[in-house]
């Protein structure tokens, strides 16, 4: 179970068993029906249900189910043709690799590999954001801070990794007021870094366009064009980690597209296959390309499950329900509606200091006091009172020691899904506010 206690979970009667699925709901091994509002990992874009990818999968699986040593199939050639016609700008070169951590851990042996192979072989640090999340595996576990993976057990610390301050507007590392303020000083704080840590040293910086593990940090529209300017003043690479952000989750294809920057490397997973099968990929530019095709000059890098026909088939499946049912443009105006339903509960509910995202990545951060945005002391439960709520009514929904609610639900979820999920959540709040003895606003 992921991130999960066994003793919790066997005091709270065993995990859930899921059997069923279609569209944003589930139902379990009781037959219970339960709302996914968070599409298992922020990852079942299209839905749940999708026979069509299934069916896609089984024909592959019986035509070729792998390929021998120095073959590919039609299948991944697909695939990889197709993420090349939807990335922006010249991202043309794609690594498929089977899920998020190996498609970042492939973006930093390619930055460092890139630089090396230029004659700058002291390029070795990378730049990450504090609170963010790039993955689980023993490299990329080391890039930011996220609370969802403490690292003490797994000293000493991976070297060269640097740490800039994350440009949440409603919780400023660096004291910035506005969006804008806020931006543009952590912005500035990665220029900083960069020169604190010598330039020739530095190899990349990698961002997601929208942080989730902080609870959908949306950056002000001054950030993402600054870091595009900083990075190529110093010939540092600009990493965009996309496994949450890309496929539509934010009301664009690519997070990236809101602000209309090109980072030199992307990365997807999750929603590219909807989770239907493990699968990711490392997308890069032709410029970052351009030195491993030389003779003699490879990259030297495989995974077993490297462009796996079924999963890359499943992929191109995923993407062609995602362009044929508006998935995308669906996602940018629910997105907004249910961003405004949450706004609403503001009006009764004092324990939201905060509603914030982009599409349909969104966030409640609760505070006990509004004017210091104070967290409840651990002592109070709030996560576990919340929880309990959720589940009485229905819906797969947590909150986490950050006492953030995130909300990421399937990209095919309609005004009337979000009526009765903001429905379900205005109860909860009502209850726990209640049984924390907070007054209410009037």
């Amino acid at each position: 179970m992921h991130n999960s206690a066994w003793h919790q979970t066997a005091a709270e009667g065993g995990p859930l068993i899921i059997e069923e699925g279609n569209g944003i709901r589930v139902t379990d091994s009781d037959g219970k029906s339960w709302i996914d509002v968070n599409g298992g990992y922020l990852s079942v874009n299209i839905g749940y249900g999708r026979t069509e990818i299934a069916e896609a999968t089984y024909n592959q699986m019986r035509r070729l189910s792998y390929f021998p040593q120095g073959t590919t199939t039609s299948a991944t050639i697909k695939f990889a043709t197709k993420l090349a016609e939807i990335s922006p700008g010249s991202l043309n070169r794609v690594f498929p690799v089977s899920g998020g951590s190996e498609a970042n851990e492939t973006a930093l042996k390619i930055a460092r590999a890139y630089h090396n192979r230029r004659g700058e072989p002291g390029r070795y640090k990378i730049i990450s954001r504090k609170g963010s999340y790039h993955g689980g595996s023993g490299g990329v576990m080391w890039l930011g801070s996220a609370e969802l993976m403490p690292r003490d057990d797994y000293n000493p610390p991976y070297p060269g990794m640097v740490y800039a301050p994350q440009p949440n507007p409603y919780r400023c590392d660096m004291g910035g007021e506005t969006p804008t303020e806020c931006s543009i000083r952590c912005a500035q704080a990665i220029d900083d870094l960069i020169r604190d840590n010598n330039p020739d040293e530095v190899a990349a910086v990698i961002a997601e366009p929208v942080s989730m593990p902080g609870g959908a940090v949306v950056p002000g529209d001054q950030y993402w064009p600054m870091l595009r300017e900083i990075c190529d003043k110093y010939g540092v690479l600009l990493i965009g980690d996309e496994v949450i952000c890309g496929f539509g989750r934010t009301g664009k294809m690519f997070g990236v597209e809101n602000w209309d920057v090109i980072p030199d490397i992307i990365t997807v997973a999750k929603g590219v296959v909807s989770s239907y099968l493990p699968l990711g990929a490392t997308i890069v530019k032709d410029e970052i390309a351009e030195p491993f095709g030389k003779q003699g000059n490879i990259l030297p890098h495989i995974f077993t499950y490297s462009g796996h026909p079924a999963s890359a088939i499943a992929g191109l499946k995923n993407i062609e329900i995602i362009e044929t049912e508006g998935l995308v443009e669906n996602s940018y105006r629910v997105g907004k509606y249910f961003k405004q339903q949450l706004e609403g509960l503001m009006v009764d509910h004092p324990i939201i200091g905060d509603i914030r995202g982009i599409g349909l990545i969104l966030a409640l951060d609760l505070v006990s006091d509004r004017n210091s945005k104070s967290k409840f002391p651990n002592s109070m439960q709030l996560p576990a009172k919340l929880n309990a709520g959720f589940k009485k009514r229905g819906l797969i929904l947590r909150a986490g020691a950050s006492q953030v609610i995130n909300l990421g639900p399937p990209l095919c979820i309609e005004n009337t899904d979000v009526d009765e999920i903001v429905h379900a959540i205005d109860l909860v709040l009502w209850e726990v506010e209640g049984e924390l003895g907070m007054g209410h606003i009037t």
